[in-house]
């Protein structure tokens, strides 16, 4: 019996473009004073990160997969295949790296191999919708001498921010020429840079600030104005608005805002409403505020941004937009008539109207969300940075 423990060195959250680095151990867990204790011995270990794809039938239309090239590979075949009894297709991989060949442990014994490779910026960003997924795994295949091969899986988050690794790699800096010697070095400097560049950039988006103001009516007249003072967002940041409706002509008996996401197949692929069809647009709520505000005259929300949520992203198939839902309940009778009478002879109870003949209508301001520090991820909803399996 050998253990196999792949642990990462940094939580499980990457941004696109890092070097993600794991220490894979193999041990022989049996005592040297074992009666049964002898060594054990491994044909080889290989490593690779892929990206499975699974769309919804019921959503999506996507074309029939090629026959010609199975997707599950038989037990008695010596080819490591990552996505081996996966659901769904391998969109993204990266080359397959050689961990050891023919490896010996005696009882007791334990040895640890480092494996390094970067994140595709190229790939969409880890996410579970109801219209497609998309699942980064590192996947460890090791074999023993005339036994199947043992995939060890161990999940990431990818998150993607577009816009700045085409400046940060050029595409020339793929055909130049360089040393072995200095791979590794280059990588950990690469890695650095983006980081720290990928921080200044989330910084420079999400920290302007100015107030957009919007005149909010119905059919009848002004109900109010809503303000909020920026539209581009970091995971984990709070969305805060304020609404004034003291200068509305229109009485606000209540209203609701819900932070959203809208996941859209693209039209292209999808599937055509019917008996078996389902929508192509679905909408995920991820914090919501409600407030009776008759007699209101300013109020403000505050909606956070929840760091296990996915930044907007859009690829061939699908994308997904963040915005601010509205729903606004109006009264149809004049402001006045739900208030009672300031002047009066004498003191008398004043009751509220049973019924209030009301409309409805609602809004949606489109907002942006980037994604934030990988780091500050893993530490808020920490994942599991070890997977085991036996041998």
């Amino acid at each position: 019996m050998i253990e196999l423990v792949a642990e990462l060195s940094r939580g499980p959250v990457f941004l696109a473009g890092e070097a993600l680095e794991c220490v894979v151990t193999v041990t022989n867990p049996l005592s040297p004073t074992a009666t049964s204790a002898s060594s054990e011995a491994l044909a080889w270990a290989s490593a690779q990160i892929h990206c499975q794809f699974h769309a919804s039938e019921s959503r999506v239309a996507l074309p029939p997969p090629d026959s010609s090239q199975p997707d599950v590979q038989p037990e008695s075949q010596t080819v490591f295949l990552p996505h081996r009894g996966e659901r769904g297709q391998c969109i993204l991989s990266t080359p397959p790296k050689i961990l050891f060949c023919d490896l010996r442990l005696d009882p007791g014994e334990s040895k640890s191999y480092s494996y390094s490779e970067v994140l595709p910026v190229e790939g969409p960003p880890s996410f579970r919708g109801q219209s497609v997924k998309y699942v980064y795994k590192l996947t460890i295949g090791c074999q023993r001498v005339n036994c199947p091969i043992t995939l060890l899986r161990v999940p990431l988050r990818v998150l993607v921010l577009t816009g700045f690794q085409d400046a940060l790699f050029p595409q020339d800096e793929a055909v130049a020429p360089s040393s072995p010697f200095l791979e590794e070095e280059e990588v950990g400097r690469k890695d650095s840079r983006l980081a720290e560049l990928a921080g200044e950039f989330l910084m420079a988006a999400t920290s302007r600030r100015s107030l957009y103001l919007y005149n909010i009516s119905d059919g009848r007249g002004k109900v109010g104005t809503f303000g909020i003072f920026k539209s581009v967002y970091r995971l984990g940041e709070d969305v805060i608005g304020t609404l004034n409706l003291g200068e509305g002509t229109v009485a606000c008996l209540q209203f609701s805002v819900s932070l959203q996401t809208e996941e859209t197949v693209q039209p292209e692929y999808q599937r055509r409403r019917g008996a078996s069809g389902a929508a192509s647009v679905s909408h995920v709520t991820h914090a919501r505020h409600q407030e009776s505000c008759l007699h209101t005259t300013r109020t403000s929300f505050s909606l956070p941004i929840p760091l296990s949520s996915t930044p907007g992203f859009c690829t061939a198939i699908v994308s997904l937009k963040w915005r601010l839902h509205f729903e606004f309940v109006t009264s149809r009778e004049p402001g006045l008539a739900l208030l009672p009478p300031m002047e009066q002879p004498e003191p008398v109870v004043w009751t509220g109207p049973e019924q209030v003949p009301v409309d409805t209508f609602s809004w949606d301001l489109p907002i942006k969300v980037l994604p934030t520090s990988p780091t500050l991820v893993s530490y808020a909803a920490p994942g599991p940075n070890a997977s085991t399996v036996t041998i």
